[in-house]
């Protein structure tokens, strides 16, 4: 099925949601609009992939499941929570930034909804690779792209619980990487971690027992088998 891109602002960047012919109008806040493109900011966009295209890696049922129940559930509670409030005409990055003014329910889930938007789009197949620029700072700040990796690994293996492992550029530029718990990134006030998101994956339970059961590590592993690194190099590009 052929696709519309739509390029929303997103964090501190543009994140390209994908949005189907036959999106529902039912997942759209119609009063909630960017200045200029006439867009809704708070959407719930179709996967930018078919269920099974990260196969081997990541099965069909497992990323039907996760996104149709689990990130939609963040979407709907998110809905629910800002209506009839300011942040109605909000976007997700402003609610983010003054996330501690808030109560749990608007933290938790507009962390899952925002958070999977990243975790989708960095996600897909090809022969891409880290840009010229990415890997000389990935080199510069890790020693290498396989001591980046095994940092990256580290924070998501030993992210206690739920969570998010997370590559972004910190508040002076530069990259680092660290997790998250439950729903928190790097663009929360409250967060020890803060920064521009480039590359997350999603550490929670539901996103890999299905095929790995109780083996994140596995998961994890296979998880460089579809980082869509064109994504990654564009947020980089953005952030710095």
């Amino acid at each position: 099925m052929e696709r519309r891109k739509f390029v929303k602002s997103i964090g501190l960047g543009a994140t390209a949601l994908y949005i189907g012919e036959k999106a529902m109008t039912a997942n759209v806040i119609p009063s909630n609009t960017n200045a200029g493109d006439g867009l809704p900011t708070i959407i719930f966009p179709p996967l930018p992939f078919a269920y099974d295209a990260l196969e081997p890696y990541i099965d069909a049922r497992t990323m039907e499941i996760h996104y149709d129940k689990h990130h939609r559930t963040y979407f709907n509670n998110l809905i629910n929570a800002i209506k009839g409030t300011p942040m109605e005409s909000m976007s997700i990055e402003e609610i983010l930034k003054n996330v501690s003014t808030h109560g749990d329910a608007i933290r938790n889930n507009s962390g899952g909804y925002y958070n999977h938007l990243i975790f989708w789009n960095n996600l897909g197949k090809g022969s891409a690779v880290p840009s010229v620029e990415l890997k000389a700072a990935l080199d510069k700040t890790f020693g290498s792209f396989d001591k980046f990796k095994e940092t990256f690994n580290n924070a998501a293996k030993t992210r206690f619980g739920s969570g998010w492992a997370w590559l972004y550029l910190n508040q002076e530029k530069t990259l680092a990487v660290a997790s998250t718990p439950n729903q928190d990134n790097p663009l929360m006030d409250l967060s020890p971690v803060k920064g521009t998101p480039l590359l997350t994956l999603d550490v929670w339970e539901h996103a890999y027992y299905l095929k790995y059961q109780n083996k994140r590590a596995d998961y994890i592993d296979a998880f460089w088998n579809v980082v869509k690194w064109e994504e990654v190099n564009k947020r980089y590009e953005r952030g710095v």
